[in-house]
This record gives structure tokens, C-alpha cells and sequence, in this order.
């Protein structure tokens, strides 16, 4: 086909791309523009922009660097195309929060935090920890009066720090020491020959002080102190270090011209950037290692180790605040540093709305480079550097409907489309020109009415001469996008074709795209379903809630209906269904009968017996988690492969078949089919085992066949091949059905847990669910259900919905999707705004009763989606 791109408009060309599903597509992508990839689930949408573009960017990217790195590269497989040409360097910005470490934050996540590190480094008052004053410089006689009135000890060192922390071999500093005419250093702890110095490895951090003096402290030593002390201070720079012999070894005291308390005698490090970095041992508070909770390592692991992150790591949020630091993160002296009398924990406590408005008040754009700023004249020039960068990600993250979240957020905890959106801040600040930037569906978990400034994020983000290229479903983004590819028609063997490309005017118009059908404005489905006559007599109620910003709500959930709730982000949703709700009726179908709380009273649960929540978290902590093995397919499986008349004959079990047991399982690679590469300089890179080719099983194991495939075979296969496969084998059969019917059929079964979307996780604990054939009056909870989902997938979900509703169960969701919104029976919309301006019900009804409500975001948004006018 013939793409009617700009005239002279630079291109990305690829041809003969292979990669999973994809069928040898050709296709031209203009660059420096905002372009949307769209098709039904399972299309190739993915396997062209991040399984194609991004992985030849990548790969183009570590040939770039050193040989060293270089070494491992012919391990890494080229995207199976062609061609790929004219692209620029790539970024992928995706949605995956679940694995982060504990310490990141959305103030990190942002690079907000970096430049507030910096801006307390430059332009903070420092104060004493323990008494509250604040801390000025010492002289040289100041600091040997210190000196000598401390209690006398046989034996002192006095010292001139030169390294502090900081990783190499440092051959240079010790060529220094012996230049200045000193014999002696102190390394680490240790006392060495500057002559035959220690050899020091590069990877690991060290201390390095040259050794000026060791003296005696008595009578008539103040001369040679006083010279030491001098000779210390003007060697490191302003620092002096004294170390006495005690009965438990030797005692370290810091003094330093800089910061030091007369009252306490107590003396400081410079203020730098790491002195307020809870990643660093110089800034983190030494009781909770930079966690900001309560915790001890098990004995086996020592605090600050990789291994002590990951055992806390799973269980933080359950932990009550550190009690030294208060779950402020940092060390005394970090937390008393101040700028504008805010302490840098006080100003990431607060939400991203309050932290704008404490900047734009305190640092207007007028006074940043002029007289009147509140802070010193000599620090002012270092504000108007530093506090735009700020400004400018904060009013991103505002714009982008994400006001209501507090800096300290833990990252891990963000919704994926949270976490995409706090990642693009940093994009825009980068000040990167030329560079190609691929999103995940960024508009996952925005309400409409913040779309459109999503969109104006990304054209400005365009605008700086960047490619912009979105894998997206939403209509409003696909509407204002500068050229759209349409992926299908179908999903897995039916997809991986180019349908259509063009401008969006030009897909809606294809009758063979079914994306231009949605564009062109049907609607079957809202339009088509008749709303269910329900009684508030059969209904879930919840008096008096108050959970987090929830102001003291009553609200009716009628049973045996779907009722939606909605509400603009920060709005509530969550509170009241995941925290609130939901805890809830467990709690009370426990204990057969109404649950009462402090913060709420449910009646009603006696007419459901169950509930199930069906939300977006990972399946798994590790690689090893799958859909075939979360469902208890993979069971199934095993049993089938265990009957076959092969493995009676070997004696093989349906143990044999796990790519857990070290009998059938490759330990070259212990069953997970990639090996880890470290990489001290940027991710750890993961590639194909050498041994079993990604089969993750030994060859006695592949052996064994089931109508002519092994188990490396059947995982990887896709949910639809599976069910041709053991179409004979009715139970297994029905599970990789509801698979299907739920929008999967395209997914591998043996597919990692860690690389499913929300959307994906979700949906395949559905599936689960719904082919458990689990017995009574069900509640299934879900959150955002569309996510990752083509109009044309949601058409099948609502349907599967309607059918759950049909079997006498309930089906509560937290939805923006508008077609789930307009089809459901009741809507529970939340508001009117985010975070302290929410929590309350804006309107409750019909879709009709929120189309007529004037306060409600979500009633203007379904009148325009579904072309009603203003009176209803």
C-alpha cells in the first residue's frame, strides 16, 4: 500500500519484521511526530514497538559502549526484521513498578528529588540535631581547643581526610600523601605504608586519610596540635580528623572549618547532595538503613546488602515507621537542614499540588534571578537553576491528573499508568533532542477529563524535536495522534499484519480496520443493553466511611447488577472499593453477619456468599510465575504428559514435567530458560541459555511427546494453539477457553509474570476464577478491567460480564472507560476533584442520572462520547 506521509518527512522505515506474530510487515513510521499503534489484543502492537524498535535501539546502544561490554553482545539477538532504518536513539517508557527497590520513590522516579538533594547541598541551613541552632564554621584554634579538652587519651592521630566513600584504586592519592612528605595512611580502618600501599579494589567504596601526626595528649602539646591541625585542614580541604585509643579500639572525631555546634561540640560533614540520600551510608538513618521503617536483617544478611533490600522488600509497607528517624529515611543531621524553614522530609510529604504551590510562592519566577527571593543573595543564582527543573516536573505530574500523590509515595505502589506518567516527568526535564520515546499506554488509569493534558504533555514532548510512538486503545489520544498504525485483524496467527496506516481521518475511514469502526463513533454495545431493574433491598451498604480522604460517606452497592465506580484520579475509588469495601465484607462473611468499624458500617452481606477481588497486581515475585502456572493449567499438563505411554515406560511422574524439579529441569540455567549477565554500569542483561535454547528442560524430559510436542513446546505456545491442541481433554479445554473469552487467546502460556501488563495480570486471574466453576452468589471486584483491552476486546469482555450477571452474581468495577461507564447499571461517581477536593459522592444513578449531574466530570464526558447534548 501506498502511506500518504508528510511530503519530505523523515522516516523509520521497517521491513520484513518477524518478531513472534508479526508476518514480514513493512511499514514507514514518521519521525518527530506523535504516532499511535493501535489493533485488537494479541495484534503485534507490542512485538513491533518494543519487541522490534526498542530492542534494535538497545542493542544499537550497548554497541555503542566499550569493549568490555561489547563482549557479551553476540548474545543478543537481533530483532528478526529486514531492515530497520532512521532510528533514532530509543526510550521506552513503560508501565512495570512491581519490581523496583524498596527505596524509590515518585520523588526519585522523577528526578524531583535529585534536584532537591542538590538545592539543600547549595542552599540549605544546617542546624544541630541535637540542640537546634544553627551551625556555623570552626577555626583552626577552635578546633584544637576541642582538641584538647576532650578527655585524654595515651594514644591520637590527627588526620587529613582525602577520600571519603568513594570507589577506585586511587593511585594518584596515595602518589600525593608521599609527595606532602607523609609516610603514612590510614585505609579503610587500617594504618598502611604510603610506600607499599594496600591494593584496593575499584568496585568498592573507600576511606583514605594521610596520617599527619600521632601524638600523645599532655602538657605543652598545644604548639605541635595547633600545626597538625592546620596542616590537616589545609591538606583535606577544611576537614580535620582525630582518632583516639580507647580500650575497644580506636574512636573517630570529625572536625571541620565548615559546620560545628559551640553548645554540643558536636562537628559536621560538608553538606553535599548524598548527605540527603537515603540510597547512601552518609545520608540514610542508621537504624532502618534508609527505609523509613521499623526492621532487623535475619542474621544471614547484613543491613544495606542487595539481599537485605529483597527481604524487606516484599513486606515494607506492612511495617510500622522507623523509630529513629520517624520514617523520615534520613540521618539527624539531614533532617536538620532546612531551606525556607522546610525540611527536605517536610517538602516530600507533601502532595505534588502542595509542593507546586510551596515553590511558585516561594521561589515566583520574578524574583529567582533578581532581588526579593527569601533566601541569601549568594545562593540565589543556584535557585534559578535548580528550581525551575523542579517547578517544571511537579506542574507535569499536575497537569497529568497526578496531584494528589505524595512525593514519598513508594514507587512500587503506583498503578502502571501512574508510574508510566511519573517517568515521562523526568523525560520532559531531560532536555533530550532527537530521541524516540515509546509509551505503553500511558492513558491507563486517567480519567477523560485528564486525557487531553496527557496529550498535550506528549505533543510538547514532540515538539522538542523528540518521536513520540504510543501503543494505545484510547480513542481521544488515537483522535489527536499525527499518524496512526492499525495492527490485526485479529489476534495471534490472525494478527501481525498492517491493516491500515495513516492519519486518523484516513483509518476511520478504512471499512477493513477495526479501529476506524470506534472512530467512527459505534458504539453497539451502551447503546444496545438494556439497564436491569434491580432492589435496594438485595444491595451491599457502607455507612459513616472515612478511610483516607472518603468524608464520611454512605453508599449502596445494589447486588446482582455491574455497578461501576468512577471519579477523577485521587478521587476515592480505591479507598472506598480496595480498602475499604472489600476488607470489609471478608471480615463479615467470616464472621456470618454486618461488620462495623471505626471508620464505617456494612449491612447487606447476607445475601453474597463470596467475594473476589480481581486486581492488577503481579502474579508472581519471579521469572518463574506464568499463566499456565498461577491457573493450574500447567498442572493439568503435567498430568497429561505423565500418562503418555513414554514416560509410564521411564518411569516418569508429573513431578518430572516442572521446570522446578532438578530432575527435568535444565541446570544449566535451573529451569528458567535465560541467564543473568551482570552489568555494574547500567541493568543487568538476561539472555538465552546456552544449553537448553530458552526449553528450560533437559533433554530426557523433551523427549517425551504429546501428539508431537514436548513441554517446551506447549509453553510456548499461545492460549488459542493450546486449546486446538487438548481440544480432547474436556477440563483442560475449558480453562484455555475462558482464557479466550476474556481477551487472551494470543497470550504464551509460559510467559513470564513479570512481563504482563496490569491489564494482562488481571485478566488472567479472571480467567482463572471463572473457570474454577467456584459455587454461590459471587462478588467479583475488579479494578480497571479494560486496561490493555481494543474496543472491539472490551465489546467481549462486557459481554462475558453480562453473563456472570445472568448466573445470579454481582459485578462491581473501578472504571474510566466510557463504554464500560454508559453500560453499566449503576455508577457510583466520586469527587468532585482529587485527593483533599474528593471524597465525595458527585452523583449516583443510571448512566443517564450522571449524564444530567452539572458537577460531574464523568457525566460532560459520557455526553460528548456518546453524542448526547447537554440536556438529557
Amino acid at each position: 500500500m501506498t502511506l500518504l506521509t508528510p511530503h519530505g518527512q523523515n522516516l523509520i522505515r521497517v521491513r520484513g519484521a518477524r518478531v513472534h506474530n508479526l508476518q514480514n510487515v513493512d511499514v514507514d513510521i514518521p519521525r518527530d511526530a506523535l504516532v499511535v499503534v493501535t489493533g485488537v489484543s494479541g495484534s503485534g502492537k507490542s512485538s513491533l514497538v518494543f519487541d522490534t524498535l526498542f530492542a534494535e535501539g538497545q542493542r544499537r546502544y550497548l554497541d555503542s559502549l566499550s569493549t568490555y561490554t561489547r563482549q557479551f553482545l553476540n548474545q543478543l539477538e537481533r530483532p528478526d526484521a529486514d531492515l530497520i532504518d532512521g532510528l533514532p536513539p530509543t526510550i521506552s517508557v513503560d508501565q512495570r513498578a512491581g519490581s523496583l527497590q524498596p527505596r524509590s520513590t515518585l520523588a526519585t522516579t522523577t528526578e524531583i528529588y535529585d534536584h532537591l538533594r542538590l538545592l539543600y547541598a547549595r542552599a540549605g541551613q544546617a542546624h544541630c540535631p541535637a540542640c537546634g541552632r544553627p551551625v556555623s564554621r570552626q577555626s583552626a584554634e577552635a578546633i584544637v581547643a576541642q582538641i584538647l579538652s576532650l578527655e585524654q587519651q595515651p594514644k591520637a592521630m590527627i588526620l587529613a581526610p582525602l577520600v571519603r566513600g568513594r570507589k577506585g584504586s586511587h593511585r594518584k592519592v596515595f602518589e600525593r600523601i608521599g609527595r606532602e612528605g607523609f609516610v603514612r595512611a590510614r585505609v579503610d580502618g587500617t594504618v598502611v605504608d604510603v610506600a607499599a600501599p594496600l591494593a584496593l579494589a575499584k568496585g568498592r567504596p573507600h576511606d583514605i586519610e594521610a596520617v599527619v601526626d600521632r601524638i600523645v595528649i599532655k602538657e605543652g602539646i598545644r604548639p605541635r596540635v595547633q600545626e597538625s591541625v592546620e596542616l590537616a585542614l589545609k591538606l583535606s580541604g577544611g576537614t580535620c580528623l582525630v582518632s583516639w585509643q580507647t580500650h575497644d579500639g580506636w574512636e573517630d572525631h570529625l572536625f571541620s572549618e565548615k559546620f560545628s555546634c559551640p553548645d554540643c561540640q558536636l562537628s559536621f560533614p560538608d553538606l553535599e547532595p548524598r548527605t540527603f540520600s537515603f540510597n547512601s551510608p552518609y545520608g540514610a538513618c542508621g537504624e532502618c538503613d534508609g527505609l523509613g521503617v521499623a526492621w532487623k536483617p535475619s542474621s544471614r544478611l547484613e543491613k544495606g546488602s542487595e539481599n537485605a533490600d529483597a527481604e524487606i522488600s516484599g513486606d515494607v509497607d506492612n511495617r510500622p515507621p522507623c523509630p529513629a528517624c520517624g520514617g523520615a529515611r534520613l540521618n539527624p543531621f539531614a533532617r536538620a537542614v532546612t531551606v525556607a524553614e522546610k525540611r527536605i522530609h517536610e517538602l516530600t510529604a507533601m502532595t505534588v499540588a502542595e509542593a507546586l504551590d510551596f515553590f511558585e510562592r516561594l521561589f515566583p519566577p520574578s524574583q529567582q534571578k533578581g532581588s526579593g527571593s527569601p533566601l541569601p543573595v549568594k545562593v540565589e543564582p543556584v535557585i534559578g537553576r535548580i528550581v525551575p527543573e523542579i517547578v517544571q516536573r511537579l506542574t507535569f505530574l499536575d497537569r497529568v491528573g497526578l496531584d494528589y500523590l505524595h512525593l514519598d509515595r513508594p514507587t512500587r505502589t503506583l498503578s502502571g499508568g501512574e508510574y508510566q506518567r511519573s517517568r515521562l516527568a523526568s523525560c520532559l526535564g531531560s532536555g533530550l533532542n532527537g530521541v524516540c520515546y515509546l509509551l505503553d499506554e500511558p492513558t491507563i488509569g486517567l480519567h477523560p477529563r485528564d486525557t487531553d493534558r496527557l496529550v498535550d504533555a506528549l505533543i510538547n514532548l514532540r515538539d522538542q524535536s523528540s518521536s513520540v510512538i504510543v501503543v494505545e486503545h484510547d480513542l481521544q489520544l488515537i483522535r489527536r495522534s499525527d499518524w496512526l498504525i492499525d495492527l490485526g485483524p485479529g489476534a495471534g496467527r490472525e494478527g501481525g499484519r498492517l491493516v491500515t496506516a495513516g492519519r486518523p481521518d484516513d483509518v476511520a475511514s478504512d471499512p477493513h480496520s477495526p479501529t476506524g469502526r470506534f472512530l467512527r463513533g459505534t458504539t453497539p454495545v451502551g447503546r444496545k443493553r438494556a439497564k436491569r431493574l434491580f432492589n435496594f433491598e438485595r444491595s451491599l451498604t457502607l455507612a459513616g466511611v472515612r478511610t483516607h480522604n472518603l468524608k464520611n460517606l454512605t453508599v449502596r452497592f445494589p447486588l446482582e447488577v455491574l455497578t461501576c465506580v468512577t471519579g477523577v484520579s485521587g478521587s476515592g475509588k480505591s479507598s472506598l472499593v480496595a480498602d475499604t469495601l472489600v476488607p470489609a465484607v471478608r471480615a463479615a462473611l467470616q464472621r456470618q453477619g454486618s461488620q462495623a468499624d471505626s471508620h464505617y458500617l456494612l449491612s447487606g452481606v447476607d445475601h453474597i456468599d463470596r467475594v473476589v477481588e480481581v486486581d492488577q497486581r503481579p502474579l508472581g515475585r519471579t521469572g518463574r510465575s506464568n499463566p499456565a502456572t498461577y491457573s493450574g493449567i500447567w498442572d493439568e499438563v503435567r498430568r497429561i504428559f505423565a500418562q503418555t505411554r513414554e514416560a509410564r515406560l521411564r518411569g516418569y511422574t508429573a513431578q518430572r514435567f516442572s521446570f522446578n524439579s532438578r530432575k527435568g529441569r535444565c541446570e544449566a540455567c535451573k529451569g528458567q530458560g535465560t541467564r543473568r549477565i551482570a552489568m555494574h554500569f547500567m541493568p543487568d542483561v538476561y539472555v538465552t541459555c546456552s544449553e537448553c535454547r530458552s526449553a528450560r528442560f533437559n533433554r530426557q524430559t523433551l523427549s517425551v511427546r504429546f501428539l508431537g510436542r514436548n513441554v517446551a513446546d506447549v509453553l510456548k505456545m499461545r492460549v488459542d494453539e493450546a486449546a486446538e491442541l487438548f481440544q480432547n481433554v474436556p477440563r483442560l479445554k475449558n480453562q484455555l477457553d475462558t482464557f479466550a473469552d476474556v481477551g487472551l487467546g494470543y497470550l504464551r502460556l509460559g510467559q513470564s509474570s513479570l512481563t504482563l501488563s496490569g491489564g494482562e495480570s488481571q485478566r488472567v486471574k479472571l480467567a482463572t476464577e471463572l473457570s474454577s466453576r467456584g459455587q454461590g452468589r459471587t462478588l467479583f471486584v475488579l479494578d480497571e478491567p479494560t486496561t490493555g483491552l481494543h474496543p472491539a476486546d472490551t465489546e467481549r469482555l462486557l459481554s462475558l460480564l453480562d453473563r456472570l450477571i445472568e448466573q445470579g452474581h454481582s459485578v462491581l468495577v473501578v472504571e474510566h472507560q466510557l463504554e464500560v461507564i454508559a453500560f453499566a447499571d449503576w455508577v457510583i461517581d466520586l469527587g468532585p476533584e482529587g485527593g483533599a477536593a474528593g471524597g465525595e459522592i458527585v452523583a449516583e444513578g443510571p448512566p443517564a442520572t450522571i449524564m444530567e449531574s452539572p458537577s460531574s466530570h464523568t457525566g460532560r464526558a459520557l455526553r460528548e462520547h456518546l453524542g448526547v447534548g447537554t440536556d438529557v
